[in-house]
């Protein structure tokens, strides 16, 4: 009902949209395509111009609980992952309160994902949020499911200050317990678009159609730093500054190869020392820059 401007899926519906959810899985696997998980609604809080569905924490509990699990046992899919929430940290508390209290819901959920748009009422990111969550429901995991940056400029793709978002937040998100990190668009074109309701954006590849180029962001380097030397199934490290001018991450990989990133958002250069187990090693970061470190 009134799928765009919010929406709501009616009650009478929900058997019906929890089969679809199976159908759909089931379509992409006959074409060879694994599905490894799902989210239930993306921003399930959000009244947008474009299409969209609210549910509130109670409702979406219910159709988990009820409908969708169930559902996806009854077909085979039982493995599939289900992820609640999908929206920003301002919020995710509460959500997950409403849904992990209940053993009933909670069997079903494989974690909680978030995106990163809670400034958008003022104020800054909400990171004390998933240490709140994953301090409560330590068996629930952490997923970071869309971030992008607003308010595409062309004049703007090599922004600084795009990608140091993206690395503030990959850190502080991993520090808190996330176990995965996903960009929204990692190609759009050079209208920060295809977007049927103008909501363009910046990513970290853009492609100018009437050019046949390709422009690689700040961004696309900044998510490099992680994704290059932080392999599938590394374990994070706990890892301290002294300084709050510094921020800085940690993992192990499993081949044993250790990888530090360490981001100085500030206008000067940084001489620090990096300490592990009795090794003390002396290195600088340049202003605005971010190091990976693999040792």
């Amino acid at each position: 009902k009134d799928m765009l401007k919010g929406g709501k899926l009616l009650p009478e519906f929900y058997d019906s949209w929890a089969a679809y959810y199976a159908k759909f899985i089931k379509a992409y696997e006959a074409e060879g395509i694994p599905v490894w998980g799902l989210t239930i609604q993306n921003e399930p809080m959000a009244v947008q111009t474009w299409e969209s569905c609210v549910y509130t924490a109670e409702e979406e509990r219910d159709f988990l609980k009820n409908h969708l699990g169930p559902t996806l046992e009854k077909e085979g899919l039982g493995n599939k992952n289900i992820v609640v929430w999908d929206h920003n940290r301002d919020l995710i508390s509460h959500r997950a309160n409403v849904i992990f209290s209940d053993p009933e819901a909670a069997k079903y959920a494989w974690g909680i994902g978030f995106h990163w748009y809670e400034p958008w009422a003022g104020g800054e990111p909400m990171w004390i949020n998933l240490k709140n969550v994953k301090e409560s429901y330590p068996e629930k995991e952490l997923l970071f499911t869309e971030g992008c940056v607003e308010k595409f400029d062309e004049t703007q793709y090599q922004r600084w200050s795009n990608g140091e978002r993206y690395g503030k937040s990959i850190i502080n998100d991993f520090n808190c317990g996330t176990v995965g990190w996903t960009d929204w668009n990692i190609l759009l074109d050079h209208t920060g678009g295809p977007n049927h309701v103008g909501n363009f954006c910046f990513a970290p590849i853009h492609a100018d159609t009437r050019t046949d180029e390709l422009i690689y962001t700040p961004s696309y380097y900044y998510l490099g730093h992680f994704s290059k030397f932080i392999r599938p199934g590394a374990r994070r490290v706990s890892t301290t500054c002294s300084r709050s001018h510094l921020i800085s991450t940690s993992f192990i990989n499993k081949n044993g190869t250790m990888v530090t990133v360490v981001m100085n958002e500030t206008e000067e250069a940084i001489t620090y020392q990096l300490i592990v187990n009795e090794i003390e090693t002396s290195l600088e970061i340049p202003a605005h820059a971010i190091q990976t470190l693999v040792y």
